[in-house]
């Protein structure tokens, strides 16, 4: 199968590049994922699709303000730092800006000095290992000198930060936000919880990796990026029980569906632990968990809309994204969304 299987005509003009007033305002298209039917609706409309029993898996994974400007020691350059993963304690993996300029040894100074950075060690992927020396809470710093980092096709500057979280996000990890779950309220998942729907928080932090293009002509020679989750024993217990309940198991994200096919088994029965995944989910793949999926509309040749196309089908799902394109739905990250069941 070929990435270039997974291609569409997305015209500019779509692409959203502001999040919509209110988040559960959005337009949400509702697919058949065997038939291919689809309807058109808002997203505060999708409690007509939930009932008693079924079991709600949203990521709580916060993203971070990673995105730094810097002053090189010793010159004076102007540069930039990405946050990509804490390796361990205050030594994190980065994307440098410009490279050639931050060798091993190189010392950046953040917020006029709040914050220090020293480059310790140069990865294969030209990425920088930077140990981080500061007084006081890493995260609240952050808070203070660093800015969130919104993926590259959206180039409208973001006035609310907290418009790029979901309104359940706690745990800090991620480098850009699971946006399914941009359009929830939390009014709204008092609604669906009140309905009996169990929600159950799992975490995957999301690395910048989702943005990378597949440029390989075969899927299968496209390597993953990894990212790390976690699912607790209690969600994993809810999440079984569920399944066990005859309920079904609907994840709110591409994100949320990665982490639920990594621990589940052949029974479908779902395990409790942390990690890395590197799951690729493409056309063929078995699932073994999930019966239903939120999402929002992935880019063209992505490897998002190859898992959304494996969770239905590559015919139905081009088909939907053609009427979207057709009835001028929003796309991408502050876009609207799909529930594919």
């Amino acid at each position: 199968m070929k990435t270039s299987d997974f291609n569409y005509d997305l015209p500019k003009e779509l692409i959203a590049q502001t999040p919509i007033e209110e988040r559960d305002h959005s337009r949400l298209m509702v697919v058949d994922r065997k038939s291919g039917g689809l309807s058109h609706e808002h997203f505060y409309e999708i409690t007509k699709h939930l009932k008693k029993g079924d079991c709600l898996v949203i990521n709580d994974t916060r993203v971070l303000p990673a995105r730094l400007y810097g002053i090189k020691e010793g010159g004076g350059a102007h540069v930039e730092v990405l946050l990509l993963k804490n390796i361990s304690g205050d030594d994190w993996e980065c994307i440098v800006y410009p490279g050639r300029r931050l060798k091993e040894g190189a010392k950046i100074t953040f917020g006029d000095g709040l914050l220090e950075g020293e480059i310790i060690s140069v990865l294969d992927t030209g990425n920088r290992v930077i140990r981080f020396k500061y007084d006081g809470i890493f995260l609240e710093l952050l808070e203070r000198v660093g800015t969130m980092p919104l993926p590259p096709y959206i180039t409208e500057r973001l006035e609310d930060g907290e418009r790029y979280q979901t309104v359940y996000s706690r745990e800090n990890g991620s480098a850009a936000a699971p946006t399914a779950g941009l359009h929830f309220t939390k009014e709204l998942l008092d609604k669906i919880g009140g309905m009996g729907v169990d929600i159950v928080h799992i975490t995957l932090h999301v690395g910048l990796g989702t943005f990378r293009p597949v440029k390989e002509e075969e899927i299968t020679d496209h390597v993953m990026h990894t990212e790390h989750y976690t699912v607790t024993a209690d969600a994993a217990s809810r999440i079984n029980a569920a399944k066990d309940r005859g309920g079904r198991v609907i994840a709110v994200g591409t994100t949320s569906c990665r982490t639920l096919e990594t621990v589940g088994d052949e029974r479908g029965r779902v395990k409790s632990g942390s990690g890395d995944t590197s799951i690729f989910i493409y056309p063929g793949y078995r699932f073994k968990v999930l019966d239903g999926l939120i999402t929002n509309f992935h880019l063209p040749e992505s490897t998002l809309i190859m898992l959304v196309s494996a969770f239905s089908s590559r015919e139905h799902i081009l088909n939907a994204y053609k009427v979207a394109v057709e009835e001028k739905y929003r796309f991408f990250s502050f876009g609207d969304a799909m529930l594919l069941i």
